[in-house]
């Protein structure tokens, strides 16, 4: 008989958590149904809701007119991303001071490594109960969390969402995979809309049937090793974490109606890739290919992009802007536009071109990243971007905390 796998994994998933630092930091919002937009604007919609809107129907993607229909008195307030970014940061500080995080995977959840008396129940539940105090009294007592621990990070991961919020979930390896069995099939991490449908089509529309599915099957629906790292991770095995590479930076920007022309969506694209620039170089990238997408009012998106030296020169990158918008189809309507910088490769280690083009402003993007790590990124900024000086404003992902130091557009606030 073979030994039981041990807990090793402790998440930790703090509820609505944009929602919920604005009720720590505005206690008249407390208790109160809330919904986070981008902007204040009857166009937009929601980004984040608090528990007490979601009751109501309301989440990420719900437009502010249903907002409104389906949440009567719903409190809507403009996102601060810096204010949450900073939140993060303490946020970390006591959770390290109980248990050391082994990796931060996003503004709102962080993963633990269980080792040692740490693997026993008891002790893990008692960590994970000391953790939530210890935010409660040093944090704010809005900032609740769901925890869930496991025999692996897929399960720790999957446990963090059977109790919500505020809850505490143990789940070991003997249960699985039948455990899972009363989560829908959306539920499981891994499984977008994408690989649903394919699950439809191979007949697996439940995950007790998902479970039920042998690794060659699982292969077969995930075009290659995924699916059988997934049949593992289903039964508590330790699958290794992929390490993953950073390929692009990207940001975009949905343009206000006072923007939506071509200087004005120049003006903006101008803005995002000032902005990329500046993130790369922080981050210690160059990059070779740069893309601008556009979407137009009643009419197909449009992208198109360059090939060319590795660089990380802003002046540089806003010529290929330039030469990219002027292919650009004519007479529409841009309503979105976006920027992405790819094939990144670390400085360090980023062979010269034979024939290297020579700077015309030697020195330029080291004056303006030390003036912008002063005084905000709006401080100063190349021309083209004057009509979006007050667009394009930080924003978090899913898979990216901002850093305050490259991407705050102003410290002066």
């Amino acid at each position: 008989m073979t030994a039981e796998r041990p807990l090793s994994a402790l998440l930790l998933d703090f509820n609505s958590y944009f929602a919920s630092v604005e009720q720590q930091l505005r206690p008249e919002l407390r208790g109160r149904p809330v919904g986070i937009l981008p902007v204040l604007a009857e166009t937009t919609c929601c980004i984040a809701a608090s528990y007490e809107a979601k009751r109501h129907g309301v989440k990420t993607g719900t437009s502010v007119a249903d907002a409104r229909r389906l949440c009567p008195g719903i409190a809507l307030v403009q996102a601060r991303p810096s204010v949450y970014v900073e939140m993060h940061h303490r946020l970390m500080e006591v959770v390290n001071q109980v248990i050391a995080i082994t990796e931060v995977l996003s503004i709102d959840e962080v993963m633990c490594e269980l080792t040692g008396s740490w693997q026993r129940e008891e002790v893990a539940v008692k960590l994970a109960r000391e953790t939530k105090r210890r935010i409660r009294v040093e944090v704010g007592e809005c900032l609740t969390s769901s925890v869930g621990i496991g025999p692996n990070r897929f399960i720790a991961k999957m446990a963090s969402n059977m109790q919500k919020p505020d809850g505490l979930t143990v789940v070991h390896a003997h249960e699985l995979p039948q455990r899972l069995f009363g989560l829908k099939l959306a539920d499981i991490h891994g499984v977008g809309r994408a690989m649903l449908a394919r699950l439809e089509q191979y007949g697996i529309r439940s995950v007790e049937a998902l479970c039920q599915a042998d690794k060659a099957t699982l292969r077969r629906i995930w075009g290659g090793v995924g699916g059988e790292r997934m049949y593992d991770q289903l039964r508590g095995h330790d699958v290794p974490v992929v390490p993953t590479r950073r390929g692009s930076v990207s940001h975009s920007h949905v343009l206000p109606p006072q923007l939506r022309f071509d200087q004005g969506a120049y003006a903006v694209l101008s803005k995002l890739t000032q902005k990329a620039a500046r993130r790369m170089r922080g981050e210690g990238f160059l990059c070779k290919r740069l893309e601008i997408f556009v979407s137009w009012r009643n009419h197909m998106p449009w992208a198109v992009e360059a090939r060319f030296n590795a660089m990380d020169d802003t002046l540089g990158l806003l010529r290929v802007l330039d030469t990219l918008w002027a292919e650009r189809p004519r007479g529409r309507e841009p309503v979105k536009v976006g920027v992405v910088l790819k094939d990144l490769a670390p400085a360090s280690q980023s062979a010269l071109p034979l024939f290297p083009a020579k700077s015309t402003a030697p020195g330029l993007d080291a004056v303006l990243d030390k003036l912008h790590q002063r005084f905000g990124n709006d401080a100063v900024y190349f021309g083209g971007a004057f009509r979006a000086q007050h667009e394009a404003p930080m924003r978090i992902s899913f898979s990216h905390i901002p850093d305050l130091e490259l991407e705050a557009d102003s410290l002066m606030s």
